[in-house]
């Protein structure tokens, strides 16, 4: 289904002319994703890119054009982030990992090369862990271990997940919590806490993460995402998942990262021969749009080593 006009889909982004944005229905919510059918005689399986939290795919703007080049390339917004549905639900790893198994199944068809930021690492190891038939190769970019939120947001949004907490049985209280936080001043200083090359924190930065909060139904939406992540059920044991993985997996790591630092990643690869260990040096949490060049660079040498038709003979 085409996309109507939306506040995303009207940034300037670049990614309408290097791509195509849709709509897909999922259990009767709505879901905006972008695709590139890649170039004709792409050998790489499709790559399907997850965003992490608060964020959406139009943060892949420095990535999916590059990507595209190489293979088929997918992005989601998952429920309640982005243009997607901002659904009244409980939210959790298991859901948008539902979420993007469907879709592989529904849309793209085949099994794919999973890649995720921080949330979206989580979703992305929770759907390779419930469906290893439908990933060939997974790749993460910081990975949060306890699933709490102070691994998945930055310490701001944590602060005001704590007051949301406190005033969600307030309407009005919460209505101008929220109109406070969507402010593009307050989410520049946010961004700015959390990105390390600070020129990367420009207008077109802060709109892609000021305008969906301006949905329907937004702020009910993240008083659900806050109540979800303090849920002892939000996701299954990250390093019990990690133990099981049965794919070749990446997992990049920033050494300058604010959010999730890189000491964390100590031990994971320990837990299983599958999964591999690059610390990017002057990294930050954001690495793949902050140095998007080598990023794009690691990671189609890495669809290249895992396809068995690519490797010399």
């Amino acid at each position: 289904m085409p996309l109507p006009p939306t506040l995303l889909s009207s940034l300037s982004s670049g990614l309408s002319e290097a791509g195509y944005q849709r709509f897909w229905h999922w259990r009767g919510w709505r879901i905006r994703y972008w695709f590139h059918p890649g170039p004709g005689d792409a050998a790489l399986p499709p790559v399907l890119l997850i965003h992490g939290f608060g964020a959406n795919l139009n943060q892949w703007r420095h990535n999916l054009p590059a990507l595209s080049q190489v293979a088929p390339v997918y992005a989601i917004d998952l429920l309640g982030f982005g243009d997607s549905e901002k659904a009244a639900t409980l939210y959790g790893a298991e859901l948008w990992a539902a979420q993007v198994a469907d879709f592989i199944h529904q849309v793209i068809g085949q099994p794919v090369a999973l890649l995720g930021h921080s949330l979206g690492a989580l979703v992305a190891l929770t759907a390779a862990h419930n469906h290893p038939d439908w990933v060939k190769q997974l790749a993460l970019i910081t990975l949060p271990l306890e699933a709490n939120r102070e691994d998945l947001v930055a310490g701001w949004v944590a602060a005001l997940a704590l007051r949301v907490e406190s005033w969600v049985a307030n309407p009005l209280l919460m209505r101008s919590l929220f109109a406070l936080v969507r402010r593009p001043g307050i989410l520049r200083r946010a961004l700015a806490g959390i990105y390390t090359v600070a020129d990367r924190v420009d207008d077109d930065l802060v709109n892609l993460f000021a305008l969906p909060p301006n949905d329907r139904g937004a702020a009910r939406t993240l008083c659900y995402l806050v109540r979800s992540r303090t849920d002892p059920s939000f996701s299954p044991s990250v390093k019990d998942m990690v133990a099981t993985l049965a794919v070749p997996t990446l997992l990049l790591w920033g050494d300058q990262d604010r959010v999730i630092p890189v000491a964390l990643a100590a031990g994971l690869t320990a837990l299983n021969p599958q999964l591999s260990l690059e610390v990017v040096p002057d990294g930050g949490h954001c690495l793949y749009d902050e140095s998007d060049v080598d990023f794009n660079a690691r990671i189609q040498e890495w669809l290249r080593e895992a396809s068995p038709s690519l490797q010399p003979s």
